[in-house]
């Protein structure tokens, strides 16, 4: 009978030597961490002091003076009306840009990786081209458009800018995931009897969800910290967040007391959108970048 090897337990020295290999380095990563986040913690330590306190002496100072730490900031922010009304209409430009470009890249990467027509190959290099066209090319010309249209000013010129502006990269990312599915599969399907949108529907897109949550990451934080977009097409009232809290600043000085919870609220919800889709998104990444 062949003994069982079984391996042996680690020794107090080598986990003191690997500690040390390795102890420099995680040193680095958590000062970079660190030092990544001091912006954050310091706009969220300043949201939470008093006007007055902002003004004369740096948000560290609440480190050691607990007592400065308020949420009166907050309560005025959310009494603001301008403030609320920007933030819905972040809500409003933000979900219908990335649920659009996600369905219609979705569809064409489909067709790109998988219909055969005519000048196919052409088309997806076109599309690939259009990916380093920049925003700053097309303002002029869609802000004439718009205003033939009557559509300037309006939530609804802000979507379509930004729908028109992420299909390139979001066709491109998932035909490169949508070509890596086994041939063999929408064979089978074929043969069972399933037409080209139930195959798009019950097998591209559950095998697709990797790379479809990458990109609507990718397309919400785009959408959600756009300003030079909302600058140009949105009005008054169909204004984001972005440009709420751009308003505020003053020539002089600046409304520290609603920028910063303004600025901290508008930074959870991209940072709850991420940490909702994390586990998909390197998959997606990765499956994106081996075509």
């Amino acid at each position: 009978m062949t003994p069982v090897d079984h391996a042996r337990p680690e020794g107090l020295g080598q986990r003191i030597s690997r500690a040390l290999t390795h102890g420099p380095l995680n040193v680095l990563l958590v000062a970079i961490a660190l030092f990544w986040l001091l912006p954050t913690i310091g706009l969220f330590v300043a949201s939470l002091r008093s006007p007055a306190d902002n003004a004369t002496s740096g948000w560290w100072t609440a480190l050691t003076a607990p007592s400065q730490l308020t949420l009166d900031s907050y309560r005025s922010l959310l009494d603001n009306p301008r403030m609320v009304e920007s933030f819905w209409n972040t809500v409003f430009i933000t979900v219908p840009a990335t649920v659009g470009v996600v369905l219609i890249a979705a569809l064409a990467a489909y067709a790109f990786a998988w219909v055969r027509f005519p000048g196919r190959d052409w088309f997806f290099i076109g599309v690939v081209g259009l990916i380093v066209v920049p925003i700053q090319v097309a303002l002029i010309p869609v802000a004439s458009l718009y205003g033939r249209l009557g559509i300037f000013g309006q939530i609804s010129g802000v979507v379509l800018f930004h729908v028109a502006f992420g299909l390139p990269f979001a066709i491109f990312l998932l035909r490169n995931f949508f070509v890596g599915i086994p041939r063999e599969l929408l064979e089978a399907a074929r043969i069972d009897g399933a037409g080209e949108l139930r195959i798009f529907v019950r097998l591209m897109l559950p095998l697709g969800l990797p790379a479809i949550a990458s990109l609507a990451i990718f397309q919400f934080l785009w959408v959600w910290n756009d300003l030079l977009v909302a600058l140009v097409f949105a009005g008054r009232d169909s204004a984001p967040i972005t440009v709420a809290i751009r308003e505020q600043t003053r020539q002089f000085g600046a409304n520290i007391d609603v920028i910063a919870p303004g600025a901290f609220l508008s930074l959870l919800v991209p940072l709850v959108v991420f940490f909702a889709f994390q586990r998909y998104f390197v998959q997606g990444l990765l499956a994106g970048s081996q075509k």
